[in-house]
C-alpha cells in the first residue's frame, strides 16, 4: 500500500509514525508533502527513506490513500490549488475537523472519502477516532482504513456523519480541558505549598490512578464520588464550591461551543 499525506504537520506525521512503527506500509511508500520547505529538514531527520514534497511540486500522486491532515481552514485554498488530479480508485481519508464529506468530494471532485475524527494521543498509539464513509465505499476498504486508525489507538464507526462534530468536541478537543483540570489542580497545590513538581506527581498520579479505578470498578461515577465523599468532609467541601458555581455546566457549555464551532469550519 502506498500513502500520501497532504499536510506533514503534528497529526499526520503521528499516523505516519504509527504506521510504520507497525509496519503497516513500508518507508519508502509514504509520501509528505507539506506546504513549507523549511519543514524538510525536520521531517527527513525522522522519515530518512520516504519522500518528502512541497504542494508545489506534486504533479502525480502515486497512492493508494490519500489523508488529508491540513488544517480546516486551509482546505479550500490546498484543494484549489495543487497541481494533480486524482484517480478514480484512490482513496481519500480526511481527519480535518468540522469539514463534512459531501463539501470534500465536491473540491476534489472526487467520491470515495473516509472522513475521521482522531485526538492527540494518538502520539503515543493511546488516541481514540471516530470515523465514517461515504456511499460507495466497500467493507474491505474500510477494513483497510480502520486497521491503519487502530495502529494510533481504538476506532469506531459511525453512521450517522453528524456525530462526528460531536466526537471533535468530546475527543478530538478532550485532552485540552483535562489539561486545563490537571493544571488548575498543579497551580491550587502550589498555592498551598507543595514544590511545583512534588505537585504535578500528586496530580498526574492521582488523575492515572482515577482513570484504572473507573475502567476496573462496577461502580458508577456517581459512585465513585461517594467513595471519596464522605459526610462533613474535605472532599465534599470541594464538591459543594463546584456545585454552588456551576462547574459542570460550565464545562458542558464549553464543549456544546465546541461542537458549535466544528459545524462553522465547514462554511
Amino acid at each position: 500500500m502506498k500513502i500520501a499525506i497532504l499536510g506533514a504537520g503534528n497529526m499526520g506525521l503521528s499516523f505516519s509514525k504509527s504506521f510504520l512503527k507497525y509496519e503497516l506500509i513500508k518507508p519508502e511508500n509514504l509520501h509528505l508533502i507539506t506546504r513549507n520547505e523549511s519543514k524538510f529538514p525536520k521531517i527527513l531527520e525522522e522519515f530518512p527513506k520516504s519522500k518528502v514534497s512541497t504542494f508545489n511540486n506534486v504533479t502525480e500522486l502515486d497512492a493508494d490513500l490519500i489523508i488529508i491532515a491540513v488544517k480546516p481552514q486551509d482546505f479550500q485554498y490546498v484543494s484549489e490549488n495543487f497541481q494533480f488530479a486524482l484517480k478514480e480508485n484512490q482513496m481519500v481519508l480526511s481527519i480535518m475537523a468540522g469539514i463534512k464529506i459531501e463539501k470534500i468530494q465536491k473540491l476534489l471532485n472526487h467520491p470515495l472519502v473516509v472522513r475521521a475524527m482522531p485526538n492527540s494521543p494518538t502520539l503515543l498509539g493511546m488516541g481514540i477516532t471516530g470515523y465514517t464513509s461515504a456511499k460507495g465505499i466497500s467493507f474491505s476498504q474500510l477494513i483497510n482504513i480502520e486497521r491503519l486508525l487502530n495502529s494510533t489507538g481504538r476506532s469506531v464507526y459511525l453512521e450517522n456523519e453528524e456525530l462526528l462534530d460531536a466526537v471533535t468536541a468530546l475527543s478530538g478537543s478532550g485532552p485540552a480541558y483535562f489539561y486545563y483540570i490537571v493544571d488548575a489542580m498543579i497551580k491550587a497545590g502550589i498555592e498551598m505549598g507543595i514544590e511545583e513538581n512534588l505537585s504535578k506527581l500528586f496530580v498526574q498520579q492521582t488523575m492515572l490512578g482515577a482513570y484504572h479505578l473507573i475502567n476496573n470498578s462496577d461502580k458508577n461515577l456517581e459512585e465513585l464520588i461517594q467513595d471519596v465523599a464522605s459526610k462533613g468532609g474535605t472532599t465534599e467541601a470541594a464538591l459543594k464550591t463546584f456545585k454552588e458555581n456551576n462547574f459542570k455546566e460550565i464545562l458542558k457549555n464549553g464543549i456544546l461551543n465546541a461542537e458549535k464551532r466544528a459545524k462553522e469550519l465547514n462554511g
